[in-house]
């Protein structure tokens, strides 16, 4: 994989692999990064980047959270707690907060901004395009594992209303 280091630019996508449910992050077509299902049964999703390999699994109370743990120690390094719906802050243990917030109901965009509300990326779901801001102050791991994060959001929000959809016709 490629670093992420110059995707500040622009071109970074999310793509589905074929014939699997998994996706890759690429920049200008290279890969720089793999979420993966592990199976169709499996809630988690393991991601990985030159910066690291994570694995993101639902938690807190009816399953509304998310934790992100460290896929090579099996230790938790961030937590999600959803505000309403998908929308939410994301912790990590060195007091660092992130919020994730969509707006769009048919296209969402999703934003992760600082606790103070300065932006760090945008990932616009109809084109699958993901927009790192410049100067934002977030290391490039951390910046790689949000816009990982992200995507798995998105995943999660698809899943629900797929879900939603088969109840209300049954």
């Amino acid at each position: 994989m490629i670093p992420f280091s110059s995707a500040i630019s622009g071109g970074l996508t999310f793509s589905r692999i074929p014939r699997s449910r998994n996706y890759e992050l690429k920049l200008n077509g290279e890969a720089v990064g793999t979420l993966v299902r592990p199976s169709f049964w499996c809630a988690k999703y393991e991601a990985e980047t030159a910066h690291g390999r994570w694995t993101f699994r639902r938690g807190g109370f009816l399953s509304t959270g998310a934790e992100i743990v460290d896929a090579n120690s099996n230790q938790p390094i961030a937590a999600f707690r959803s505000c309403f719906g998908l929308s939410g802050t994301l912790t990590f243990p060195d007091g660092q907060v992130f919020r994730l917030e969509h707006r769009g109901f048919w296209r969402p965009v999703w934003s992760v901004t600082t606790q103070s509300g300065q932006p760090i990326l945008l990932l616009r779901t109809c084109d699958r395009s993901v927009e790192l801001q410049a100067g934002a102050p977030v290391t490039e791991d951390r910046r790689a594992l949000l816009s990982m994060f992200t995507w798995y959001m998105v995943l999660q929000g698809e899943e629900e209303a797929a879900a939603a959809a088969v109840i209300a016709t049954s």
